[in-house]
């Protein structure tokens, strides 16, 4: 009864989530937010090639370059985070040997949530669940999503000095409102083919959805402007808006695991643990990293009757153009509180290793008519160093079920980040 009413879930999860996808790719939508007018460039100055006077394409060099590098920011910002949505760990439950052909207990709590413990399964024995993580970003590396400014600076089209002529001082802005949001079902089985090796498999559906807009305001250092987006050179207009809207629904990036027990002893074990996270996602619509990622991790754990603390480290390798790989550190307990209510709480950190691979435009450096800068985004380039706080129970149920629910809090603003992300979920071990 337990395994027909988690996969009767899981199948209801699936069906709520499943949409007609749209025909333009959720990446691309990223791009529109910088696209004004009907002349089919960014930031399209219709009024001034309207006007012939030879100002309309001043700004492209600018806009390309700084366009490329935010928009590879952003949606690989977003694969990343759809690729690394919080998957359970690969074995729960109370865990057993056989001893004489009898199954002898190792571990009485229901297991981390997060984080993996040294104890497989045991042989035979298998382990299936769903869950259901919401993630709803509302920050990068530190400033909010819904107030994001982005600054373009003229081409040097005159003497070797940003400046001159005056026009050259023409800055455009543009403010963004974008809203991001994620959710991801995640079905997940783990089998013990001996008592010190699983094997299992993680296969998320992913929901994404953009709900964006955006301002550009032309800022003319002086007159008349040469710059506008329509009307004419007496009455010029300066500014613009644009929005975008759509969601796509897939798979995304499938996961497969094994676990291997070398040692455990009554009081404290150690495992090895691979994971390959396939690039099975649509990139383009922002379901998955795009790429293949490697997770090799170390776990150790004790077990003092009901409390077990954990420490798990290991590292992370990714494969994809603008992905940075990281040293992998969490540690953390699980502590059974009751027979059937066991709780979880993990410090989970990643650490980026090298430089940033994606390089944000430089501030705008003028010359003339006096020296200044002029930042070209409203957030700071930061590393992709994570820490998040998790905390969570879970609850067993009649027919060998669990009930799972977490949350996670992050302490660094690193990245594309939420304030909260809650998953909640279904699992069985039998």
């Amino acid at each position: 009864m337990g395994i027909r009413r988690t996969f009767c879930i899981a199948t209801i999860c699936l069906i709520a989530q499943a949409n007609p996808l749209e025909a333009q790719k959720l990446r691309s939508r990223i791009a529109d937010l910088f696209s004004f007018g009907e002349c089919g460039l960014p930031l399209c100055l219709d009024g001034s090639i309207n006007a012939g006077t030879g100002h309309g394409d001043h700004f492209l060099g600018s806009v390309l370059a700084g366009n490329s590098a935010i928009i590879n920011f952003l949606g690989s910002a977003v694969g990343q985070s759809v690729a690394s949505a919080p998957v359970s760990a690969a074995s729960s439950g109370a865990t057993f040997v056989l001893v004489g052909g009898v199954p002898v207990k190792t571990s009485s709590s229901a297991g981390p949530i997060l984080a993996e413990r040294s104890q497989t399964l045991g042989r035979g024995r298998v382990y299936v669940g769903v869950d259901v993580t919401a993630m709803s970003f509302n920050s990068i590396n530190g400033a909010p999503t819904d107030n994001l400014l982005f600054v373009f600076g003229h081409e040097d089209a005159g003497v070797p000095v940003l400046g001159d002529p005056t026009f050259e001082n023409d800055i455009i802005e543009v403010r963004m409102d974008m809203g991001i949001r994620i959710l991801v079902t995640s079905m997940f089985f783990t089998v013990g083919l001996t008592d010190f090796i699983d094997v299992g498999v993680s296969v998320p559906f992913v929901r994404t959805s953009i709900d964006a807009a955006s301002e550009a305001q032309i800022q003319p250092f002086g007159t008349p402007a040469f710059h506008f987006f329509g009307g004419t050179l007496t009455d010029p207009i300066l500014r613009a808006a644009t929005a975008t809207r759509g969601s796509a629904s897939g798979i995304g990036d499938v996961a497969g695991r094994l676990k291997i027990n070398l040692a455990q002893s009554n009081t404290l074990g150690i495992a090895l643990m691979g994971e390959v996270r396939f690039a099975t996602g649509d990139e383009a619509d922002l379901l998955g990293s795009g790429s293949t990622a490697v997770r090799t991790l170390a776990a150790i754990a004790a077990s003092f009757d009901r409390f077990s603390p954990h420490i798990n480290f290991g590292y992370f390798a990714r494969t994809g153009e603008f992905q940075s790989d990281g040293i992998l550190l969490t540690a953390g307990f699980d502590q059974a509180v009751t027979d059937w209510a066991t709780v979880a709480f993990d410090l989970v950190s990643e650490f980026q290793v090298g430089d940033n691979k994606i390089v944000l435009p430089e501030p705008i450096q003028f010359s003339t008519p006096f020296a200044r800068e002029v930042q070209t985004s409203s957030f700071p380039s930061r590393r992709a160093d994570v820490l998040n706080a998790s905390l969570g129970m879970k609850f067993a149920m009649r027919g060998g079920t669990n009930v799972v629910v977490n949350g996670i809090a992050p302490l660094r603003k690193n990245g594309l980040q939420g304030d909260f992300i809650l998953t909640a979920g279904l699992e069985i071990v039998f």
